[in-house]
């Protein structure tokens, strides 16, 4: 009759502790602050990604147009 009561299964209450044990973590006040800061760096680092992106795309435009005015001769035997 084991089977009736599945609160009493090893698995069932190793994965209560372990899931007791994060929601101690994530309710503890130090624990909140580290993600906070987690956070604050995706988010620089998403603005300076966007930063380089903008400047790499500037740069390609600039290459682009400049060769763009460059004259190329038919050189021999072209024609």
């Amino acid at each position: 009759m084991q089977w009736l009561n599945p609160m009493n299964d090893p698995r069932v209450a190793y994965f209560r502790s372990s899931v007791g044990s994060r929601i101690y973590r994530l309710r503890n006040e130090t624990d909140r602050t580290r993600g906070a800061s987690a956070i604050e760096w995706a988010i620089i680092t998403g603005i300076l990604a966007l930063i380089a992106i903008t400047v790499g795309w500037v740069i390609y435009r600039r290459v682009t147009a400049a060769a763009n005015k460059i004259n190329v001769n038919n050189g021999p035997g072209s024609g």
